[in-house]
């Protein structure tokens, strides 16, 4: 069976306003959201020794995920302080916490890599491994997040020629059919050797190029939206998890596709079976 890695951050989103919070990080929305399809996935990570931190164990074990590399530091685990523009979420106040020092060791490397696939996201602060980690043979995804962020062409430098699955949330002109978004999806395999490059756009659906062709995925309507976060993670939970058993670009882009639109249906960033 194959299996998958997730290495860099985990935090707890904290909704103040209405008294909601529940543990994540985009690492861990994809891991546990890669368990649920099946996929064996353990979490390489370093969590606070607070009370937040235990919250956050206890919830990756019961989801079933390995953990054995999942570390605890003396201090405060990481949060985010959230707020809802209607059903669409609202980054604010960000406290690092024990995730300001996290350091990545060779052990993590090689542990890592012993899974056939290895991803990690942009806050992730594991960028500088990835390139050991492919090396040794994974197969490696990143999430790079919006592609109007100022920091990504030094994180896209950072992991040149270390990713094989890119990911992209498209902010820039015009929808998946116009020039734009194509000429960067191209750029993003020839410049920096991606074997297949990823973009999102919402409502709009997907678009994925894999050096010859382009591929189109459709979003699946959700008209119950009651949160947007774990949209992302989610799609590339499903997107990864159809890579490891075998789908196509296109398969892979649909099972993406209706994993996200379970996922908006509920609030936490996973649908949580009672």
């Amino acid at each position: 069976m194959k299996t998958a890695a997730g290495i860099g951050d985990n935090c707890i989103d904290d909704y103040t306003h209405i008294g909601r919070r529940y543990p994540t990080g985009n690492v861990v929305d994809t891991g546990v959201n890669m368990q649920k399809l099946g996929i064996p996935t353990a979490i390489i990570s370093t969590t606070g020794s607070d009370e937040n931190g235990k919250w956050m164990i206890e919830t990756l074990t019961k989801e079933g995920l390995d953990l054995s590399h999942f570390k605890v530091a003396e201090g405060k685990t990481a949060i985010t302080y959230m707020s809802l523009d209607e059903n669409d979420r609202v980054h604010g106040e960000y406290e690092e916490g024990v995730l300001e020092n996290i350091v990545f060791d060779e052990e993590d490397i090689r542990f890592a890599a012993e899974h056939d696939l290895v991803f990690t996201a942009f806050w992730g602060k594991a960028e500088n491994v990835m390139g050991k980690i492919h090396d040794l043979g994974a197969i490696t995804a990143f999430d790079y997040a919006t592609t109007d962020d100022e920091r990504l062409p030094a994180m896209l430098e950072a992991t040149r020629g270390a990713i094989d699955y890119g990911f992209f949330s498209y902010k820039g002109i015009g929808s998946r059919n116009d020039p734009e978004p194509r000429m960067f999806l191209k750029r993003m395999v020839k410049e920096y050797g991606m074997k297949v490059a990823v973009a999102t756009f919402g409502v709009e659906g997907s678009l994925a190029y894999n050096g010859v062709v382009f591929y189109e995925g459709n979003a699946v309507p959700q008209p119950n939206v009651v949160n947007t976060v774990g949209a992302g993670d989610s799609f590339i939970a499903g997107f990864l998890a159809g890579v490891l058993k075998g789908r196509d670009i296109a398969g892979c882009l649909r099972d993406g596709a209706r994993l996200a639109h379970q996922v908006v249906g509920v609030f936490e960033p996973w649908v949580i079976e009672e």
